[in-house]
């Protein structure tokens, strides 16, 4: 059964995207709005008139140009890693979407996902690099590269359209949905026109919509309870308790699918808007239910849930996805010594 949290006027909208329908026509001037601004602003930061910052270390933006989630944490998680292993000492940073904080601050292990957010909390949780989130990514990166000034390279978690914080590369991630009808907002799902300049595009999906580099995506073999203690996939495949799975993701269906071709037999699904906070969610008292969620999600569940079991999402990008990273990165011009606010077309 499929309980769906999200408001009926959000699944019809986000429907609509998918092709250009009746209701894509409706909109389709408050499109055309958007474009201008967007082109506007682009041109304020082009002309100098909207400074751009630049800080001493390079900057490589994970991000995309459809509205709601397309795999861009898995996506920064598996480059700090390969920078680390390349011995580069990364740092992340992000806005903290969803955070109740203000300004900038650093995410720690322990630190409330209230304060941090969720995604900047789950890659601190996966890379243990220094994490900083600030509304503006321009002043998380200087934050960040003075309280950790051996920080050689920044992972910017989304922040493609943030024109402030200028960029060395640039990652456009998409899923399965493509460009969907190919319209702006609010007639179609882009932030911004595509096709738009990128260094590199990755598809997370397993139906790549257009040439790009492909990175394979798989739920682990285990999952997590908040004391760490863990559970075979394939145990929970057995269990006399019915299976509950719970997810506050932009695209909740595709990881109760993905459960679903494991094996597990769910008896329920629930789907809530994306970083949902479950502060007052409770859990059905209609069965002795097990349950499973997203990583994501389970930074906040655990303060309520603890039982509640994480399963993780493996994504691993194609050997040629790094090796045309590790080129574009070879070939930067040296960083400057100190942060210039100064006008830059970069």
């Amino acid at each position: 059964m499929a309980d769906a949290a999200l408001p009926a006027w959000q699944r019809v909208l986000t429907r609509s995207w998918e092709r250009r329908g009746p209701l894509s026509w409706l909109l389709w001037p408050l499109s055309l709005l958007l474009g201008l601004l967007v082109r506007l602003r682009q041109g304020l930061y082009l002309s100098g008139l909207l400074t751009r910052e630049r800080v001493r270390a390079p900057v490589i933006v994970v991000g995309n140009v459809v509205a709601g989630g397309a795999g861009k944490t898995p996506v920064a998680i598996a480059l700090v890693r390969h920078l680390l292993a390349q011995g580069r000492h990364p740092g992340v940073i992000s806005r903290g979407y969803g955070r109740s904080s203000e300004g900038c601050q650093e995410v720690l292990a322990d630190s409330p996902p209230c304060d941090a957010g969720d995604e900047p909390l789950l890659i601190k949780h996966h890379t243990m690099v220094p994490v900083f989130v600030a509304s503006r990514r321009a002043d998380a990166a200087r934050a960040l590269l003075a309280r950790h000034p051996q920080t050689d390279i920044l992972v910017c978690d989304d922040g493609l359209q943030h024109l402030q914080l200028v960029r060395d590369i640039e990652i456009c991630v998409f899923d399965d949905r493509g460009t969907g009808n190919g319209r702006l907002l609010p007639a179609g799902p882009l932030r911004e026109p595509w096709p738009r300049h990128v260094d590199l595009v990755l598809h997370t999906g397993f139906r790549p919509a257009f040439t790009g580099f492909t990175a394979r995506r798989a739920l682990g073999a285990q999952a997590r309870r908040a004391d760490g203690s863990l559970v075979e996939l394939a145990q929970l495949c057995r269990t006399d308790n019915p299976l509950l799975a719970v997810a506050a993701i932009a695209r909740p269906q595709s990881f109760f699918d993905m459960l679903a071709a494991r094996g597990l037999p769910l008896a329920r699904t629930i789907a809530l808007p994306d970083h949902y906070d479950f502060a007052h969610w409770q859990l059905p008292s209609d069965a002795d239910y097990t349950l499973l969620c997203t990583e994501k999600d389970a930074v906040k569940l655990w303060q309520r849930f603890p039982q509640a079991l994480a399963v993780s999402l493996e994504l691993e990008p194609e050997p040629a996805f790094f090796a045309a990273l590790d080129l574009r990165l070879a070939n930067l011009p040296p960083p400057p010594l100190s942060s210039n606010h100064g006008h830059t077309t970069s």
